[in-house]
C-alpha cells in the first residue's frame, strides 16, 4: 500500500511538471521593461545612457592634504572632462577593460590581504563605463585595496608617491 501511494504521488508530480511548461508556452511573452531614464539618480548620481563612457571621480584624502582632494569628470572616446590627465586615464581604463573585465571590480571576499595601511585617502567613482553603470568606492586600508587603487592610476591619483 505505501508503495502505491508513493508511485501515485510521483506520477502526480510528473504530470504537474510536464503541464506547467505547456501552459506557459501559449502565454504571450511579457514586454521588455523600458530602459532606465538617464535622469534617474543612482545613490544621488545621474547615470549616463548606455554607451557613454563618462565618470565622476571624487577623491578625499581625509588626512588634510588638500592637493589630493577634488571632484573630477572624465569623458572618454574622445577624452575630456576636468580630469587633469584625461587622455592617460582613458587609456588605462581601456587597458583594464580588455576581454570584458570590470576595471572597477571590488576586492573578492575572503581575500588574503597584507595588513599594510596606505593612509586615509578614499575615492568614489560613479557614472557609466563600457555600457555598464559604475558605482565603486576605494580606500587604502590594506594591501589588496592599495593594489586596487594603484591599478587605476592615473584615473585615481598616486598617493604617497
Amino acid at each position: 500500500m505505501p508503495l502505491r501511494r508513493l508511485a501515485a504521488g510521483a506520477l502526480c508530480a510528473l504530470a504537474l511538471l510536464t503541464a506547467a511548461p505547456a501552459a506557459s508556452a501559449g502565454a504571450p511573452p511579457s514586454p521588455p521593461s523600458p530602459p532606465s531614464s538617464p535622469a534617474e539618480p543612482v545613490d544621488g548620481y545621474r547615470v549616463p545612457p548606455a554607451g557613454e563612457d563618462r565618470l565622476t571621480i571624487l577623491v578625499r584624502d581625509g588626512g588634510g592634504d588638500r592637493v589630493l582632494e577634488g571632484a573630477y569628470s572624465l569623458d572618454c572616446h574622445p577624452p575630456g572632462g576636468t580630469h587633469p590627465r584625461a587622455r592617460a586615464a582613458c587609456k588605462r581604463l581601456d587597458e583594464l577593460t580588455r576581454y570584458g573585465r570590470n576595471p572597477f571590480a571590488p576586492v573578492p571576499p575572503r581575500s588574503d590581504c597584507t595588513m599594510i595601511y596606505g593612509g586615509q585617502a578614499t575615492a568614489r567613482i560613479t557614472g557609466s563605463w563600457a555600457g555598464r553603470p559604475v558605482n565603486a568606492r576605494y580606500n587604502r586600508v590594506n594591501g589588496c585595496e592599495i593594489a586596487r587603487w594603484n591599478r587605476l592610476r592615473p584615473v585615481l591619483p598616486g598617493v604617497g608617491h
